[in-house]
């Protein structure tokens, strides 16, 4: 497998599935930034909170003083990079949906004879279906929200300054305002290491299941939540029930949720420190809180053995696409 053979393949993904990867998050941007457009002309429900006071922008006109200006300034500068927060939701979503039939679907249509009379191996095929759930769409993703979260940022400072608060020099020489996004997109190595158990789970699924691929995807995790629960509880038998959902059935099903890795077990004590420090510190600091604790998420036994998890499953997948050709 060469680097122009990977190209290749990714494009054949992308080109498949240019609707979903084209038009979810398109719909999504344009429908925030009405919502948002919206918001800002009629000023409806709409409120600012500074230091605790909320304030209505209802209003012809806002009066805050000058700390407050900064404070907020502060908070649009903390929230900058996910403004556009249902678009990460999104995300979630469209990773889950594509590993699940990536390799089911081509089994369905029976496309997969026409694919395996190419010369492109088992493993090159399902790495580059690992690397677009991976790295592509979180990728796309990131880019399509922060482009949203800029036009909603503008809309909001430009609403403010019509209304008589102009932070737009305050938001603008914040460095924290340029250097968010970039932030943002570093986080990409943790997302893929993170979500890499769920795809891997999914893509074997996918690549076993002769029917019914979302039930066996889904309800054997239940099933088996269900089950040892009742053991517990019914049989009084001795099992860690939370340990086991949450480092093992979790990562199955929503690890492809981004900042899941916060709940990791040593790094779930500092995003519960947010708030004090967003109290104390401000927001900008909060927001650097969960960007090192993303960061320390990486070395944690969760990541570290989910990954390897993830690695195993999906070569567990190449065997079996190896082996499976019917629909």
């Amino acid at each position: 497998m060469n680097a122009k053979t990977m190209q290749w393949l990714l494009r054949r993904e992308m080109w498949e599935h240019k609707g979903m990867l084209a038009w979810v998050p398109l719909a999504l941007a344009a429908l925030m930034i009405v919502i948002v457009t919206g918001v800002a002309i009629t000023g409806h429900n709409a409120t600012i909170q500074v230091d605790g006071v909320t304030t209505s922008v209802a209003g012809t006109t806002i009066e805050l003083g000058e700390r407050q200006q900064q404070r907020l300034a502060e908070g649009i500068v903390a929230v900058s990079p996910v403004g556009a927060a249902p678009i990460y939701l999104a995300l979630a979503f469209m990773v889950f949906f594509y590993s699940l039939g990536a390799l089911y679907d081509e089994r369905r249509d029976r496309s997969i004879l026409f694919w395996k009379s190419l010369p492109v191996s088992d493993a090159a095929t399902v790495l580059s279906k690992a690397a677009l759930a991976l790295i592509g769409i979180p990728l796309l993703m990131i880019v399509v929200e922060l482009a949203t979260s800029l036009i909603l940022v503008a809309i909001g400072l430009t609403a403010l300054a019509i209304k008589g608060v102009n932070v737009f020099p305050q938001v603008l020489s914040h460095p924290q305002f340029w250097l968010g996004p970039l932030k943002m997109l570093s986080l990409l190595p943790v997302y893929a290491l993170w979500a890499l158990p769920t795809v891997g789970w999914l893509l074997l699924v996918s690549a076993w299941a002769r029917a019914k691929v979302f039930l066996w995807a889904v309800g054997v995790p239940l099933a088996t939540m269900i089950f040892v629960v009742w053991m517990q509880k019914g049989l009084q038998v001795a099992v860690n029930t939370q340990w086991l959902i949450e480092k093992l059935i979790s990562r199955l099903l929503i690890g492809v949720v981004p900042g899941t890795w916060l709940m990791a077990s040593d790094v779930a004590h500092r995003a519960r420190d947010m708030d004090i420090t967003a109290n104390t510190r401000g927001p900008v600091a909060a927001f650097d809180m969960i960007y090192q604790s993303s960061w320390a998420a990486v070395a944690t036994p969760e990541m570290i053995g989910g990954a390897l998890a993830g690695g195993a499953m999906i070569a567990g997948a190449i065997w079996l696409r190896r082996r499976r050709e019917e629909g």
